[in-house]
């Protein structure tokens, strides 16, 4: 087999795992048996030990002795330092970019935004997060600021490598979540002022922020 061969298996069955593993398939503290995953995907184990140790490389993996490689839990503290960064120049990146967006973006939104509340129906929080992050997409990404943006893309990176599907934990917060939308579009729109779109970006993502937070509280609390 070519280095090239080796190394296009190996990037698929990074791809695949890591799917997995964000979606929920492969649950924190999953044993991941590389001769099982080598059978599913149809490659052999080589492959597939390169992309458990790129995976390793990310955090998304960990090694345990007698266990082997099984998948990382979410680190609850990282999720509240990534949000809170996330909330500040997301913000920032939005009210940069408002007077940039168009007509088309604010239809592209919004039309997101309505497949988000069509899926409140049956809810599918993985499904919900990947719509909510194609529609901040929408906001932040004129953003003129290259330094900026990059921050903002690392901090949308940084939450699908810790999983954090929030809605999964705070389904309520949904519903909210789409009706906030709505309002930071029509902020933009109106052509609100920098620091009043900014704020009301920065309220949006803390207000998932404190409804998780909220959440693991009342979970500890119980618990006791």
């Amino acid at each position: 087999m070519t280095e090239t061969a080796v190394g296009s298996k190996s990037e698929q069955a990074y791809a695949a795992v890591k799917a997995r593993i964000v979606d929920g398939t492969y649950s924190p503290g999953y044993r991941l048996v590389l001769a099982k995953i080598a059978e599913d995907l149809g490659v052999s184990v080589v492959p597939v030990r390169e992309a458990i140790r790129r995976l390793e490389a990310e955090g998304l993996v960990k090694f345990e002795r007698n266990v082997g490689a099984t998948v990382s839990g979410i680190d609850p503290t990282e999720y509240l330092y990534t949000m809170q960064t996330l909330s500040i120049i997301e913000g920032a990146a939005t009210a940069l970019s408002a007077p940039l967006i168009g007509p088309a973006d604010i239809a592209r939104a919004r039309e997101v935004n309505a497949e988000m509340r069509d899926c409140l129906e049956h809810f599918d929080p993985v499904r919900f997060t990947a719509l909510n992050q194609d529609f901040h997409s929408v906001l932040f990404e004129h953003c003129p600021n290259p330094h900026i943006l990059d921050l903002v893309h690392r901090g949308w990176n940084r939450l699908a490598s810790i999983r954090a599907s929030t809605f999964r934990f705070v389904p309520g917060r949904a519903h909210e979540s789409v009706d906030e939308h709505e309002a930071l579009l029509q902020l933009i729109e109106s052509n609100a002022d920098a620091d009043t779109i900014e704020q009301a970006a920065r309220r949006h993502r803390a207000a998932t922020l404190d409804a998780y937070l909220a959440q693991s509280n009342a979970g500890s609390l119980s618990a006791h």
